[in-house]
């Protein structure tokens, strides 16, 4: 389990907000669900949010789908446990984004801004918590779908959707140093209830939700033959192998090296995002023609970006923007299929 440590790359405000979910209260209701899908204006589940089946199978948030709420057996006892996005305090997912597409917010909450949004998915693979969804079916307008911790709400004065709509006062919303505040005064005077740990307090360097969970009796701690809090949280369906590290660190070097890619994005996918819009109307020979003057002005916008940043960063700089541009072109053609216009002749290696 993770520890006090661990520097951060992006602003700390000691008076974010943040909401503590305590398991030991969730009876997997799906109030929480439903008000979230209201209050996003999200696509109604094919299921409705009275049928509490849902919850035996261990769901993933989707870009359609911000909040679930999942069953666990937890010392052989059945635990419900709400995912959402964590909002962390160095979030992965804005370390990762070379359009600055996701920005850490002085009330705790991570949003996201998709009008520079290429589509590139870094920020789903750098998330610890496999929380960002991406819209499939909006193909020419890619966007990056995940809980914004209800900012607008909170800039009106109002709670999150989810933590107003809990009948157990399972989500409890404060400033996140008082919340943990809270957990330790729980844990000290119920210790036969919980486990002595607040998870999120440190686990990937800090984030604005935090779990508490349920102490196993003797008899399961018998049976796993282990008393170690990780255990528990682990059998939650949390990662206890996070450390206290901030992610934002692991990613941010690498593409910390190219910012000036964002000043080259409309030229690098300009002729091709538009090209991809008109496909349908266009003739062959006129789709060719233009393929071919895309992929000469992608090449041309490439080249003038590495040799800039080669001038100003150096050349380790200059071949990491390369491999960054090369990644995010990639990631286009896997999502709209090859055409040729990056230069990459259908797939061969570039």
């Amino acid at each position: 389990m993770a520890k006090a440590g661990g520097t951060h790359m992006f602003p700390y405000y000691e008076d974010s907000y943040g909401v503590l979910h305590d398991t030991t209260r969730c009876i997997g209701c799906r109030s929480c669900e439903e008000a979230c899908n209201k209050v996003n204006h999200l696509p109604k589940p094919e299921k409705p949010f009275t049928d509490l089946s849902v919850c035996d199978t261990r769901r993933r948030t989707s870009a359609d789908t911000w909040t679930v709420v999942n069953k666990y057996e937890v010392g052989g006892k059945p635990v419900f446990r709400k995912l959402q996005c964590f909002h962390c305090n160095d979030p992965a997912c804005a370390s990762a984004c070379f359009a600055k597409c996701f920005q850490k917010q002085p009330d705790g909450s991570v949003t996201y801004d998709g009008s520079q949004c290429v589509g590139c998915r870094y920020c789903m693979i750098a998330c610890p918590f496999y929380v960002p969804g991406f819209q499939y079916n909006e193909a020419w307008d890619p966007l990056v779908q995940k809980c914004t911790f209800c900012e607008p709400r909170l800039k009106e004065g109002k709670l999150p959707g989810c933590v107003e709509a809990c009948p157990m006062d399972a989500l409890t919303f404060g400033r996140r140093s008082d919340l943990i505040k809270i957990a330790r005064k729980r844990i000290a005077e119920n210790p036969g209830k919980y486990v002595d740990y607040i998870y999120g307090e440190w686990d990937a360097g800090g984030t604005a939700w935090m779990v508490l969970a349920p102490k196993p009796t003797p008899s399961a701690v018998k049976a796993a033959g282990t008393a170690d809090a990780g255990h528990t949280f682990k059998e939650l369906g949390l990662d206890t192998h996070l450390g206290n590290r901030p992610m934002g660190e692991l990613t941010y070097g690498a593409l910390g090296a190219v910012p000036m890619i964002i000043a080259f994005w409309p030229i690098l996918f300009g002729g091709a995002y538009g090209m991809t819009k008109r496909r349908e109307a266009m003739s062959k020979a006129a789709q060719e023609k233009t393929v071919q003057t895309a992929k000469e002005d992608v090449t041309a916008a490439m080249d003038a970006a590495v040799r800039s940043i080669e001038q100003n960063q150096g050349p380790v700089a200059a071949d990491e923007a390369r491999k960054a541009m090369i990644e995010a072109l990639k990631a286009r053609e896997a999502q709209n299929g090859c055409d040729g216009c990056c230069g990459c002749k259908h797939g061969e290696d570039k």
